[in-house]
């Protein structure tokens, strides 16, 4: 079973590695690849949200659970990180700078038993095409919370900061969709 002081402590002894990103991966991948037991050990989603799973300044680790068709604005995170899924699909288009905003470049599909690594500059956004939770693992190699980073408008494609305010109100929004 998925013990989350355990895969804490993985992460955390993987960020010595040389390779502190694939190191890592490796330890998502080998969680994710037993998706009932990431399932039992952090507990079956009912809302969708962000759960901090461990903060430090050198690693954070959520919980992250998307809601039904949930969509995110494309967004940077400044640091590498690593994307588990143990229940669902996460739709990812990836994007590239461009004079007056963004270009997509690519998409990735991610379900079940997925681990991805992203680089950081990355610049991403998040679909759940499906209409129940999706549930990811999501491990950054710094503190998600004290990095400034952008977010860009999904039709303009104009760079602003990152709206903590916006993104909380699009989990309940789905929350509302989650209860009716």
């Amino acid at each position: 079973m998925f013990e989350v002081d355990r895969f804490v402590e993985d992460c955390r002894q993987a960020l010595g590695e040389s390779d502190a990103h694939g190191a890592v991966r490796e330890v998502v991948a080998c969680a994710v690849s037993r998706p009932d037991g990431v399932a039992r050990g952090l507990g079956d989603p009912a809302r969708a949200g962000v759960d901090t799973i461990h903060r430090s300044a050198d690693l954070t680790i959520l919980n992250v659970l998307w809601g039904p068709l949930m969509t995110m604005h494309p967004h940077n995170h400044l640091m590498w990180a690593v994307i588990g899924i143990y229940s669902g699909q996460e739709d990812n288009t990836f994007y590239k700078r461009v004079a007056g905003g963004l270009e997509a470049t690519s998409a990735r599909q991610l379900t079940t038993g997925d681990a991805a690594p992203l680089g950081a500059p990355v610049i991403h956004s998040v679909c759940n095409p499906l209409n129940r939770i999706t549930a990811a693992i999501h491990v950054y190699g710094g503190d998600f919370f004290d990095t400034p980073r952008s977010e860009w408008d999904p039709e303009t494609h104009r760079e602003h900061p990152y709206d903590v305010e916006h993104t909380r109100r699009v989990f309940e929004e789905s929350n509302r969709l989650l209860e009716s």
